[in-house]
Formats: structure tokens, sequence, C-alpha cells
């Protein structure tokens, strides 16, 4: 597989988890007011249409990045598009109610329906156009996608035909795609699509250009492990990359760096509060030079908890081989 596949899994395996009891309840609930809340600033007002109807006023705009590569911009995760002579590449694609317009979108490049669709992982605002593009493509994604598409529901002809453990190339519209599985990042099934000759990667919900992430730590999300997952792409990517975050702006190789360094000393910030009894401190002053970053959907004090929740997951889990051995 590829070298960016040996990079960023070191030994490790994503497993196909189902968590139970208030943790999954919690989960389950943030996930689903996620899919629709995440492009919405914090502080606006919707008209009274649009709240009955969350997506009347959505518009599809479409952007090209490099080659045959376009970026489709709505509500919901961003689309990374291939469009060519082999036809239309999807990845991942927003909300079921967005069909049409992103259909609309597809056919104002040139494509028709398209022939694969991506998934980088299972949240709705990424998969709830499966079902519909999912009839007339083939829907491909890590194994754990489809577990969790499965358990919640999704229509089959939404669910992934081609599953895979570590990753999988594909040869599509004279591009080699490079998909690899980034394990307990964002959840346990994120993957990131690679188009290697335009030199553009998709980098899904590992990747909130300019705001702090959402870590489903239910679905087997880690702090932790987003860090290490990005630093492994990092060490891969040439420094003119082009990349399409999960959410946000398309980005550069510098915007990633940044992303990282901000993610991963804010969590220092939080480990540093909880051990020096003054997380109440920094909940109430929040992160300083960062407090732009919790202005969207994950807000500095969801942030705060997410990684607290984060690093209780690990603590538990390194604890149980302990308290199995003890006497």
């Amino acid at each position: 597989m590829s070298n960016l596949l040996a990079a960023v899994r070191p030994g490790r395996h994503g497993v196909a988890t189902e968590r139970s009891g208030w943790s999954a309840i919690v989960g389950a609930l943030v996930a689903c007011s996620f899919l629709v809340a995440c492009e919405q600033p914090a502080d606006t007002a919707e008209p009274a249409a649009e709240a009955a109807d969350p997506f009347a006023g959505v518009e599809i705009t479409s952007t090209h990045v490099a080659g045959a590569i376009h970026v489709l911009e709505g509500r919901g995760g961003n689309i990374g598009l291939s469009v060519g002579s082999d036809g239309v590449l999807m990845v991942d694609d927003q909300f079921a109610p967005l069909a049409d317009r992103i259909t609309a979108a597809i056919e104002s490049l040139g494509g028709a329906l398209p022939a694969y669709v991506l998934n980088t992982h299972y949240h709705g605002d990424h998969t709830g156009g499966n079902p519909i593009f999912g009839a007339n493509g083939v829907v491909v994604a890590h194994e754990n996608v489809r577990v969790r598409l499965v358990s919640s529901g999704m229509a089959p002809a939404g669910l992934p035909v081609v599953t895979y453990d570590d990753g999988i190339q594909l040869h599509f519209n004279g591009e080699r795609i490079d998909i690899s599985h980034l394990p307990n990042g964002h959840t346990d099934g994120d993957s990131v699509v690679w188009f290697r000759n335009a030199n553009v990667i998709h980098l899904g919900d590992h990747f909130f250009n300019g705001r702090f992430p959402y870590v489903d730590v239910p679905s087997g999300g880690s702090v932790d492990g987003l860090i290490a997952n990005l630093e492994g792409v990092l060490e891969m990517l040439p420094a003119d990359t082009r990349i399409i975050p999960g959410h946000g702006a398309l980005a550069t190789v510098g915007d990633l760096r940044a992303y990282v360094t901000v993610v991963r000393e804010s969590q220092a910030m939080v480990r540093d509060a909880v051990a020096g009894g003054t997380i109440g401190d920094l909940e109430r002053d929040g992160f300083g030079q960062w407090e732009d970053w919790g202005s969207g959907f994950i807000s500095t004090e969801r942030w705060i908890a997410i990684v607290r929740e984060s690093d209780a997951v690990a603590a538990n889990a390194a604890a149980e081989p302990a308290a199995e051995d003890a006497p």
C-alpha cells in the first residue's frame, strides 16, 4: 500500500466497536446536532423558513482545486470531485435534501451522476446523500463506516459495497487515488483521499480549517490519535499540496501545520489546567490567541470537554489491563 498508509498506520488497527450506555447516548446526541449545526455561526438567527427547512436557502458552490479536482461547498462536509473522461468520483455527499443541487453543480462542471462515492467517515453530513448517489454509483468506505451505517439504519442503496481495513487504491480520470485509513482520530473509521497526480488530498473531518475539531470519542475518536494521524500525514505531503478539509476553506500544508499546532497546544493547556486545579479558569477565560477557533459549532467550552473526555477514555483503557492483572 502507499507510503502515506505506512506513515500513518504504525502497527495500529481500527476496530469496529459498539458502545452502550450514557457515553454512547451523549455521543449520538452531539453527532446529531453536529450534522446540521456545524456550518452555522453560533450567533446567527435563522429566518423562519430556514428554521422549518434547514436546507431551504443552501446554495452549492464549486471551486476548481487542481487538474480534474474540484470542491463543492454547501451545508455539511466539503465534497471532493474528480470530473473527467472516466466520469465522476465523489468524496462525501452531504445531506439527501441537497442531492438535486449537488447533481446540478456536478453537471455544471460537465459531469453526471458519480460512478464512485467515497466516504471519509460515517457522520450524516458526509454520508446523507449515500442512498441517492449509491443507487447509481459504487460506495467505498472503511469497514467501520459500513458497520456504523448499518447500525444507524441506512438504506441498503447507501451502504458501502467496497470496504477495506488499511486502505485501497483506485485509478480514475488519469489519477492514482490513495485511500488510507487513519485509525481512532475523528472516529474509528476515518480515511483520507489523496489524488496523487493532482497533488490534492481530502482529509475529511480530521481537519477543521481554522476551528477546533469535533472528535467523536464515543465512536472511537481520540484527540491523541487525531494529532498522531495528522503528524504522519504531514511527514508525507509535498509542501505544495492543496488540502480539502472536512470543514472550512481550501487549505495549504502550512494551514494544516498551524491547525495541528493549535490542537496539540490547546490540548496541553487543558491537561495542565486539570493537573493544576485551574480548569475552571480556563473554561472561563479561554485560550487567548485561539479564542476565534471556538466561534463555530465546537465552542471553546465544548473543545475543553472533548479533550477531557478523550483523556478519560484513554485513562480507563490503560487501567483495564492493570485491573485484570491484579490478584
